[in-house]
């Protein structure tokens, strides 16, 4: 009986092995990749970066206004009001699944490489946590960081203070720059799949690399600059920093003309421009201009409101006067709104400038960061001390690349306005002269290099107007940070129940307290006295 009870059992073993063998065999798909390369992954974490120029909230949607650039009069198609808490939403998109993938792209490309880590993807990955972290802790304060991409190995990651956050982003930015410039030097790489300094085809070339290393320097700027409130704290070394890059060009190359933007181009085929002539019925006369933008504009004789904005026809004035240019206060009951805008020829408040943002499907490039902005974070650090130089001389070359952007040239501009018919294509267009040493002969606009205060709510101020419709939340965040512009508020856009407060900070997502209790609440107790408070000052702005 033995045998006959063993023989069986092996020959059930065999058949199980034979079994596992063809199963594992099965279950392997031939027409899927076993890994993904670093370009496929590079693509996704650029795209991440975006933010949405239009109205709608499908990839950042509702930053132009809560930056005060832009309003919504129509309550099916949005509104003017910030974050809650509670019933608006609740927090901004994180991050984290962006950065895996920036680590995943590390991973595959140091595979690539013979496990070396001396290739594009890993300092571009540097930057790209940099700039990851970064926009997250903006919106919310203390973050996880160090702890929060070890996956399975810690589901429960502690918090970082904000500052560990923005020291660690500017180590990360130094040390990219460091390895961007040797791999740039050695010109032997292997980089594609870049969506905004490549070719049509991703492939990249060595000036590809030398616009990221820009890149990188300047974003290094912009944070040194968010750092204004706290440049004293030796741990920062916001100055020594800044004078560092601003001291050696050829080390830390930054922004030097407009084609080094960071920007999101369109095209014709599949990505169109978020306002477009497919979106005009639902959205021209629903979204108008806002009082923060439009009237500083105005009150400046700034040619860039024709290009961006259509006459108000209703307040009695020719269509190129500066007088016809009026922006509704960002607070107001959308009804009332509605009746100041919608009424054709009678409106006296401005929209966007139809032909320039519905006639095509292309539209203008977003920027992310862009060459204007990085003149003003010059010319703000040295109107700080925290270098040396001529900040009025960085900020004219701020205002007038921005000039650029929007065609104004130094002469005669052709501006081109809808008719009220409201018909797509119905237009009327002007010959405007414009003169740039009349534009900063003005007092609101000559730099004032003997009141440096003022000097700086000047640069502050052009460093709003040149946000316009980009970069996300940064005018916000310069709003927060110092005041200025000076935001309009009220009961419609102050956030649900909020008082008619513009919020300070995201509150921190809702799943946060229950998968990650201890952590949340101990973050919560050091900055914001235990309250997820949406007015709660963060460390960055005290």
């Amino acid at each position: 009986m033995k045998k006959y009870t063993i023989v069986p059992v092996f020959i059930t073993m065999i058949a199980m092995c034979g079994c596992t063998k063809t199963i594992d065999k099965y279950t392997v798909n031939p027409n899927l990749p076993v890994s993904v390369p670093p370009s496929l992954l590079l693509r996704g974490i650029e795209y991440d970066m975006y933010n949405d120029p239009g109205n709608l909230a499908d990839h950042g949607g509702q930053a132009e206004r809560n930056c005060q650039f832009t309003c919504a009069n129509f309550t099916y198609y949005g509104n003017n009001a910030y974050w809650d808490g509670v019933f608006h939403p609740r927090s901004p998109n994180m991050n984290y699944s962006t950065l895996t993938n920036v680590l995943n792209m590390e991973n595959s490309a140091r595979s690539a490489a013979g496990g070396s880590d001396n290739n594009p993807y890993n300092a571009l990955g540097k930057f790209f946590r940099a700039w990851f972290f970064v926009s997250m802790s903006l919106k919310l304060g203390d973050i996880p960081m160090t702890q929060a991409l070890l996956g399975a190995s810690n589901l429960t990651p502690a918090y970082d203070s904000q500052k560990d956050v923005f020291i660690q982003a500017n180590k990360w930015l130094d040390s990219a720059n460091t390895e961007l410039a040797g791999i740039i030097q050695s010109g032997v790489f292997e980089f594609s799949g870049d969506s905004y300094f490549a070719d049509f085809l991703g492939n990249s070339t060595t000036p590809a690399l030398i616009k990221w290393q820009k890149v990188v320097n300047s974003f290094r700027l912009r944070v040194l600059t968010h750092l204004s409130k706290q440049a004293s704290d030796a741990d920062l070394n916001v100055a020594s920093q800044f004078t560092a890059i601003l001291a050696d060009p050829v080390k830390y190359p930054v922004m030097s003309d407009m084609s080094d933007n960071l920007q999101y181009v369109y095209n014709s085929t599949y990505n169109y421009y978020p306002t477009n002539t497919q979106t005009y019925g639902t959205e021209a006369l629903r979204f108008n201009m806002a009082a923060a933008y439009t009237d500083s504009m105005a009150s400046l004789h700034d040619l860039r409101v024709m290009m961006v904005a259509e006459p108000a026809r209703g307040l009695g004035f020719p269509d190129t006067s500066y007088n016809s240019f009026r922006g509704a206060p960002s607070g107001m009951p959308l009804s009332i709104m509605a009746a100041g805008v919608n009424s054709n020829t009678t409106n006296i408040y401005c929209l966007t400038n139809r032909h320039r943002y519905y006639e095509t499907l292309v539209g203008e490039p977003t920027l992310l960061l862009s060459y204007p902005e990085t003149c003003f974070n010059i010319a703000e650090g040295i109107n700080r001390g925290w270098a040396t130089g001529d900040a009025e001389s960085w900020y004219k070359k701020g205002i007038i690349a921005d000039f650029g952007f929007y065609g104004v040239v130094d002469g005669a501009n052709t501006v081109i306005f809808q008719q009220p018919s409201g018909v797509l294509g119905d237009e009327v267009s002007y010959t405007v002269q414009f003169s740039y040493d009349n534009y900063f002969n003005q007092p609101l606009v000559k730099y004032d290099a003997g009141n440096p205060a003022h000097g700086l709510e000047q640069i502050l101020e052009q460093k709003y107007l040149a946000y316009f419709r980009n970069s996300g939340l940064e005018a916000y965040y310069q709003w927060r940070r110092t005041g200025v512009p000076g935001f309009l508020q009220g009961p419609d856009q102050s956030g649900y129940g909020n008082g008619g407060t513009i919020p300070l900070r995201y509150a921190y997502p809702l799943t946060e307290p229950s998968v990650n209790a201890a952590n949340y609440t101990s973050a919560v107790a050091s900055q914001y006295g235990g309250n997820d408070d949406i007015n709660g000052v963060m460390w960055l702005i005290k």
